[in-house]
């Protein structure tokens, strides 16, 4: 058997196990960082008759090829929260609480971190899972760690409290024969902690814990499970091939959702993630790093980063050694690292767009490329472009013209005349012209909120002042 039959899967796993773990501005006290654990979360079973704070349950169903033999391997891997607490020595070894702590080694907030898992749930004959389902045990020890904080002499000014709580889970398995050579593979992840030990009293301050709160300590968060076949081959459940489509329409799915690993035409690895994916999901070749947030531009978001004041920038990496490894990593990004992010798309006709080139110090007076001074010199309400051997600036009358690869949008607009407003550039060096309809009754709107049409300088035709007469 393969010795790590889940290697492939990690670069791909990992962005989902931490999917939405920390926003930007990365920092404990922006707002959208208040309320987190939003994927994947498995809360502990409420009592009978409660409403559930989060679901207990979640389950989906996967499809293999053939109608006998083979194996499944399964991993689950999830987070487990842990509370950092922040605490000031008060002498002789005793500390007392606080809300921050500076120390030789960084500054240090109050913050739930995760602790990570990753548990081999073992090798699944498909044959017997036929016949008789399989349920594996999954056990989530708690538990305290000690770490001391130093000043700048040496001696403990503080310390960091890791508090983790236990919590319990069960994987259930089965396999069902379906219509054709094609199996339905159940998967069934519970969550069994009991709900003594959710109730259970842990700190002083408890009493003002939320529900949700004091649910999350005993919940696997971001859950997910890897499979792997050995001697059998996985069906697509978003586009299954004709023999299984009567097979895929009877599957289900609560919260997990089943993809294929893997290159193109792999089929011996699944994903079940608590986000929908497409089959074959991929890390971006141009990521250089993780941003916890993989619905996000790269580029965009290390762009603001780099924008942070440096009292910003202290106080996310005060938060969680994650944010402030991405910190760093923006930090210390060249013009070479963000023009490697930018990646490379196509123009009309299927030219490679030109490799983006950035503004070198020796340009920009020492300043960074992205800083607005840079820019001061340009100006689009007087900035100008020659289209056709005619200087088009604001007030030039044109008549809209885009191109076969424009979205649908734009091409409502073909043969309408427009007024240009602005001349702008983009840090690749395109030109883009904003323009409003002449016959749009809500231009004056539009102009006042600065709403407006973009059009290249190819998509247009240069009109005389009265454009409605050339018409």
């Amino acid at each position: 058997m393969t010795e790590d039959p889940f290697a492939g899967a990690r670069a791909v796993a990992d962005a989902v196990l931490y999917e939405g773990y920390l926003l930007y501005p990365y920092r404990a006290s922006a707002a959208k960082n208040q309320i987190r654990w939003q994927f994947g979360v498995l809360g502990p079973p409420s009592p009978a008759g409660a409403v559930p704070v989060e679901p207990s349950t979640m389950a989906t169903d996967c499809l293999i090829e053939g109608t006998g033999g083979g194996q499944i391997a399964i991993r689950a891997r999830f987070l487990q929260l842990q509370a950092r607490t922040v605490q000031r020595c008060a002498g002789e070894r005793r500390f007392v609480a606080t809300e921050e702590l500076h120390g030789t080694d960084g500054s240090w907030v109050n913050w739930d971190e995760a602790h990570e898992h990753e548990r081999n749930l073992g090798w699944f004959d498909l044959d017997a899972l036929t016949t008789t389902a399989q349920s594996v045990p999954i056990s989530v020890p708690g538990g305290v760690d000690l770490e001391d904080q130093h000043g700048d002499s040496g001696a403990v000014i503080g310390r960091l409290v890791r508090r983790r709580w236990a919590a319990e889970a069960v994987l259930r398995v089965s396999c069902a024969a379906g219509t054709g050579p094609v199996r339905r593979l159940r998967l069934e992840l519970r969550n069994t902690t009991g709900s003594g030990a959710v109730e259970e009293p842990t700190e002083p301050d408890d009493r003002h814990t939320d529900d949700r709160t004091r649910a999350l300590r005993h919940a696997l968060l971001s859950a997910h499970l890897v499979l792997h076949a050995e001697n059998a081959r996985f069906a697509s459940v978003i586009d299954p091939p004709p023999w299984a489509g009567a097979a895929a329409a009877r599957c289900r799915s609560d919260r997990l959702w089943p993809v294929l690993l893997g290159e193109p035409e792999s089929a011996d690895t699944v994903l079940a993630a608590p986000i929908i994916l497409p089959d074959h999901p991929r890390i971006a070749e141009h990521s250089r790093g993780a941003l916890f947030d993989s619905t996000e531009i790269d580029e965009l978001l290390s762009l603001r980063v780099m924008t942070m004041t440096e009292e910003e920038k202290r106080q996310a990496r005060a938060t969680d050694p994650r944010a402030a490894e991405i910190v760093d990593r923006c930090e210390h990004m060249s013009a070479a690292d963000l023009a490697r992010m930018h990646g490379i798309g196509t123009l009309a006709g299927g030219a490679p767009e030109p490799v983006p080139t950035w503004y070198t110090p020796a340009e920009t007076g020492g300043a960074p490329w992205w800083d607005p001074a840079v820019d001061a010199a340009v100006d689009p309400a007087s900035d100008t472009v020659e289209v056709d051997g005619v200087a088009i600036g604001r007030g030039s009358a044109v008549l809209l013209r885009p191109g076969a690869r424009a979205d649908a949008q734009d091409l409502f607009f073909a043969g309408q005349v427009a007024t240009v407003v602005g001349v702008h550039h983009d840090v690749d060096g395109r030109i883009h012209l904003a323009v409003l309809l002449r016959d749009d009754p809500a231009s004056e709107l539009h102009e006042w909120y600065g709403r407006y049409l973009y059009f290249g300088t190819g998509e247009v035709e240069p009109l005389p002042a009265e454009g409605k007469e050339a018409m």
